[in-house]
C-alpha cells in the first residue's frame, strides 16, 4: 500500500482520502482552510450534474455516487436525506442526466410552472453540507487519515508515493494546467417553514431558480457568472434572487432571510480525473467538477482508488 497525500479538503478531497484510508493506503489530507470555509460548504447540496463534462463519464459516476448517497440517507447523522423534487423544463427537453436515476417520472401539467414546456419529477439525495462534511472529517479520523492544516505551494514539496490533486480552482496551478475557470455562483438563505420539495427551474425568464430545502433553511438560487472571482454578495442581485423564489415558491412568501453566500465553482471543459508518473511517483488529478462536486464526489473518489492501486470501497459506512 502507498503513502498518499490528498491535497484539498472539500468533498472531492475529503472522499477520496477517505476511500484511500479504507483501501488501506497511509493517508494525509492536507487543506489550508477549515472545512466551513470552503466552496462545499456553500453548495446547495443537490444530486444534480450541473455545469460539469463529459457526459459519458459523468453519468457512470454520478450513479455510482447516488448509490452511496442512498445509503448514506440511512444515517440521520450524515446529514443526507432523499427528497422528491421538480426539475423544469422550458425547452426542448435534454434529459441526458435521468440516466443515472434507478427511477424518474414525467411531471404532471399541475406540477409545472405557468409557460413551462414539461418538467422532470425525481427523488435524488438531498446533502446538508455543513453536517455532511462534518460527518466525512470524523470518518477521515476514524479511518486513520491524517488531517494537516498547510498551504501547498508546489507539489514538489509533498514527500510522498503518491499525490492526490482535488484542491478545486487551486488544482490548475498545481499541475500546470490553467483550463479551469470560476463560475460565481450567489445564493440566499431563507429560514425553512417546513418544505421538504426541492425545485430547480434553470431557466427561469428572470434568471436561474432553485430552492433546495434543507432542516432550518433553504438554499435559493442563483447565479452562474463565468470567470468572475468576485466572493462578495451583491445586494441587488441577493434582492432578485429573494423576489423570483418567493414568487415560484409561496411557502417562502414570509421566510425570514437569512443571508446571503457566494461560492465559486470549479468549472473546466472536462472533469480531470487521470494518472501520471512525474519525479519517480504517481500523481492523480481530480478536479473540475463545475456545479456537481458533490453528484460526483464518491464516484470520482472510488475512480481515484483504482488510479491509485486498491480496491474501492463499496459502501461509506
Amino acid at each position: 500500500m502507498a503513502r498518499v497525500t490528498v491535497v484539498g479538503g472539500g468533498v472531492v478531497g475529503l472522499t477520496s482520502a477517505l476511500d484511500l484510508a479504507r483501501a488501506g493506503h497511509e493517508v494525509r489530507c492536507v487543506r489550508d482552510q477549515p472545512v466551513a470555509d470552503t466552496v462545499s460548504a456553500l453548495a446547495g447540496g443537490l444530486w444534480f450534474p450541473y455545469h460539469v463534462e463529459p457526459r459519458d463519464r459523468v453519468i457512470a459516476w454520478g450513479a455510482a455516487a447516488l448509490a452511496r448517497f442512498a445509503e448514506l440517507a440511512r444515517d440521520p447523522a450524515s446529514g443526507v436525506a432523499l427528497r422528491e423534487g421538480l426539475v423544469v423544463e422550458r425547452g426542448p427537453a435534454d434529459r441526458w442526466w435521468t440516466q443515472g436515476l434507478p427511477s424518474w417520472r414525467e411531471a404532471g401539467e399541475g406540477e409545472v410552472p405557468a409557460g413551462a414546456a414539461g418538467g422532470v419529477v425525481a427523488t435524488v439525495p438531498l446533502v446538508t453540507m455543513p453536517v455532511f462534511l462534518t460527518w466525512l472529517e470524523n470518518r477521515c479520523a476514524a479511518a486513520g487519515v491524517a488531517l494537516v492544516r498547510a498551504h501547498v505551494e508546489s507539489l514538489e514539496d509533498i514527500d510522498a508515493d503518491v499525490v492526490v490533486v482535488a484542491a478545486g480552482l487551486r488544482s490548475g496551478a498545481l499541475v500546470e494546467d490553467e483550463t479551469g475557470m470560476p463560475s460565481r455562483g450567489q445564493v440566499a438563505l431563507l429560514e425553512n417553514p417546513g418544505l421538504t420539495h426541492w425545485l430547480v427551474d434553470d431557466d427561469h425568464p428572470d434568471g436561474m431558480l432553485y430552492a433546495l430545502p434543507h432542516p432550518g433553511w433553504v438554499v435559493c438560487g442563483g447565479t452562474d457568472v463565468s470567470g468572475s472571482w468576485d466572493t462578495e454578495p451583491d445586494p441587488a442581485v441577493h434582492d432578485a434572487i429573494v423576489r423570483r423564489v418567493r414568487a415560484a415558491v409561496p411557502e417562502l412568501a414570509g421566510a425570514r432571510v437569512l443571508g446571503a453566500r457566494v461560492g465559486l465553482r470549479p468549472v473546466a471543459a472536462a472533469v480531470s480525473l487521470t494518472a501520471s508518473d512525474a519525479g519517480g511517483r504517481r500523481i492523480v488529478t481530480n478536479h473540475g467538477h463545475g456545479g456537481a462536486g458533490v453528484t460526483l464526489s464518491w464516484g470520482c473518489a472510488e475512480e481515484v482508488v483504482r488510479l491509485v492501486g486498491g480496491d474501492a470501497p463499496v459502501s461509506p459506512q
